[in-house]
């Protein structure tokens, strides 16, 4: 971008660029148009006249976006801008960081996401920009490493896979790599942005019991001889009173002595 200055002289005109851009004067590339002419007793005439040519990085570029964008929020904030060959990290610090970084980091996330589409507008390469506030990124790592490899640990234990919440690519290659320290697990991630998640899974699942089948007892770890359970015996129940069974017992034969053609008395011998 480039912008004609005008001021007294040509130092006032390139100290009014330099607030014009925000940037230190070493960064912007200056062309004198025209200078104040010196008349009767050395006293200037005109004004300096200064075109001001200034190319800012991508990191520069999504630095200022940003602060664009908090600037109308009504949020002050300090930034530290610290640049590299593929990526810039742009520090956040202010009273009222906490707004800026939002729940679990979402409005941080958003706003590193439309610095990063503003800076690589037209450019072939992709530049990273990663957007922290007071060391947020770090502690968050954190977090989910030890969230992951817990989570691992108890899926190795009980052989069932676990489904983490939907998270954004950043933090979906730390689960990934705190996941692949425990050994026994894999991780992979399903769905679509941006509700895409992190699936963790035992390598090897314990194979699960056996229905009970009938013969079996109920406990199958009480085992009888070679091994083998013990079958069950049949039991019957018997829900009769003890009337019914007095009513339904059978009748008893007659003995011989009880039979008809008996005598009613036993032979009486009478003495003479």
């Amino acid at each position: 971008m480039n912008k004609i200055f005008t001021a007294k002289t040509v130092e006032e005109a390139k100290r009014a660029a330099c607030e014009e851009f925000g940037v230190s004067e070493d960064k912007i590339t200056f062309e004198i148009i025209e200078e104040p002419k010196r008349g009767l007793f050395g006293k200037l005439k005109g004004e300096a006249k200064v075109n001001a040519v200034y190319e800012p990085s991508r990191a520069q570029i999504a630095a200022d976006y940003i602060k664009g964008i908090l600037s109308a929020m009504g949020i002050s904030v300090e930034m530290q801008v610290s640049e590299s060959e593929d990526g810039a990290v742009i520090e956040l610090k202010g009273d009222e960081i906490g707004s800026v970084i939002g729940r679990r980091g979402d409005t941080l996330d958003s706003l590193q996401y439309l610095a990063s589409m503003v800076c690589n507008k037209d450019e072939k390469n992709y530049y990273r920009i990663t957007l922290d506030s007071c060391g947020y990124r770090e502690k968050r790592k954190e977090t989910l490493e030890e969230l992951a490899v817990k989570i691992a640990k108890t899926v190795l234990r009980t052989g069932r896979d676990s489904v983490l919440e939907p998270m954004n690519p950043y933090e979906r290659r730390i689960i990934h790599s705190a996941v692949a320290t425990v050994e026994g697990v894999v991780s992979h991630s399903t769905g679509e942005e941006p509700y895409r998640r992190v699936v963790i899974s035992a390598v090897n699942k314990p194979a699960r019991p056996k229905k009970r089948t009938d013969g079996q007892k109920k406990f199958p770890n009480q085992k009888g001889k070679k091994g083998k359970p013990f079958p069950q015996k049949k039991r019957n129940v018997d829900f009769k009173t003890s009337f019914e069974k007095e009513y339904q017992k059978p009748v008893p034969k007659p003995k011989p002595e009880d039979s008809i053609k008996s005598e009613l008395y036993g032979k009486i011998e009478l003495d003479d």
